[in-house]
């Protein structure tokens, strides 16, 4: 979309309206202390020519790394088509698809992306999308307070992402609900605490674990989903989505409400964003659902058609009954992932998500096989880990850096965790064990 400045006679059109003479008496309520009254640092206009030259060399500057780093954001492959196919005219259409006769090319994606969420979460319902995984899972928990009856709190395992925790714990603050943490042992989450927490303490309204966890870990749901239900309190699992191609998928585990964040389907890094949130429920949650549910119908013509069935929001007829105001979805990052997983096709994810876990298992044997590192957990992981590591974990990662890997993630003084996807070889992995072996060899 062009850019076109206002011209000198809009402008004095629109003083003339607002009944000032100046753009300066229009703003002269703003302090003076506080107003820039120096000339913008703005470069020269540059043509087309110089404009690319200009990025060209900016871009000379980037040290591009080999990405061993995860933590909830992950270097996945993604099939050029992508960008192609999503600059289509008929998904480029109204920003809020309100008028489904004009949006049926956003109605129809989606839908779609509805459709695929819920079929690889095994639920029932997914809504539009949300804004990324961790404001997808404070939605959660306020749908769950909103479910329950007299509840004021959700419990949170200690294996949660700190990131998703940190969302989750302001929307508490400012929307009084408490966030009670269930204690992690052994990197997973205590299940005898949690019986506990469930039997002892009053208004819970859900409970929240993560699969895989922060530190990687497959952990094993099963009874949980009993545990809450005999607790009049919602089962609700964070997901990197595309795990699930392999995992066990919320609904099989008994969730009620299952979210994440859909980045690792295919959507760059992009220094940490844009992601995209899923939200998915049983059946009898959707009235609690925040957001919009797509429906498909026919029109008069008896054609397949595609229309906004659900809109639960403050802008519509719940007004401040709704259960929440969030006003939008990552609409462009739900057609990404939509079409990402219409090309790779069920045995495409499957394959990735297979590759992932072999390099991650492939490395993590390696690392410790140095005499360098040392497992840090037990439980089993599926293409990220965490492992011990007898030096300092800040040098290892800057050493490694300089070398040209993007080595993991510090998560304490002596323990790095690290990621592997399908984007990584057998040559990158060796190379990056070698190059540890040359780090440490040249410090002795």
């Amino acid at each position: 979309m062009q850019y076109f400045p206002h011209t000198s006679e809009e402008l004095s059109e629109m003083l003339s309206v607002a009944g000032v003479k100046s753009l300066d008496e229009l703003y002269s309520d703003v302090p003076e202390a506080i107003r820039f009254r120096r000339e913008y640092n703005l470069p020269e206009a540059m043509s087309e020519i110089e404009i690319r030259d200009y990025f060209d060399r900016l871009a000379t500057l980037n040290d591009p790394l080999t990405c061993f780093a995860g933590a909830g954001c992950y270097d996945h492959y993604a099939p050029s088509v992508i960008q192609s196919i999503i600059q289509r005219s008929e998904f480029l259409t109204s920003y809020t698809p309100y008028q489904a006769e004009i949006s049926q090319g956003t109605l129809h994606y989606i839908f779609e992306f509805q459709s695929m969420m819920a079929e690889m979460t095994k639920m029932d319902i997914s809504n539009a999308s949300m804004y990324d995984g961790a404001t997808a899972t404070a939605e959660a928990a306020m749908m769950a307070i909103a479910a329950g009856k007299k509840c004021d709190k959700v419990l949170a395992s200690a294996t949660l992402d700190p990131k998703v925790r940190a969302v989750l714990d302001t929307y508490g603050h400012f929307h009084g609900f408490d966030v009670v943490t269930i204690p992690e042992k052994d990197g997973q989450t205590d299940l005898s605490t949690l019986n506990s927490q469930l039997s002892t303490l009053e208004g819970v309204a859900g409970v929240i674990v993560q699969q895989p966890n922060y530190y990687g870990i497959v952990e094993d749901f099963s009874n949980i989903a009993d545990m809450c239900h005999s607790a009049k309190s919602l089962f609700i699992i964070n997901s990197v989505i595309a795990d699930l191609a392999i995992l066990r998928a919320p609904g099989e585990w008994g969730a009620d409400i299952a979210v994440g964040d859909g980045q690792s389907l295919g959507i760059p890094m992009n220094f940490g964003g844009p992601g995209v949130g899923y939200m998915c429920c049983t059946e009898k949650l959707i009235r609690k659902m925040p957001g919009r549910i797509v429906g498909l119908t026919k029109d008069n013509r008896d054609q397949r058609a595609f229309v906004l069935t659900l809109q639960a929001r403050e802008q519509h007829i719940r007004r401040q009954k709704a259960t929440s105001n969030i006003c939008s979805n990552q609409s462009l990052m739900a057609l990404y992932v939509t079409i990402y997983l219409s090309i790779m096709g069920t045995q495409g994810v499957k394959e990735a998500a297979e590759l992932s876990y072999a390099g991650a298992h492939y490395l993590h044997d390696a690392l410790v096989a140095t005499g360098y590192f040392k497992p840090r957990f037990e439980g089993p992981f599926f293409n990220e880990f965490c492992l011990t590591y007898d030096g300092d974990v800040d040098s290892l990662i800057e050493e490694c850096a300089d070398r040209g890997f993007l080595a993991g993630v510090k998560i304490d003084e002596h323990t790095i965790m690290i990621a592997v996807t399908e984007q990584r070889t057998k040559q990158d992995i060796d190379l990056l064990v070698e190059t540890i072996k040359t780090i440490r060899e040249d410090a002795a």
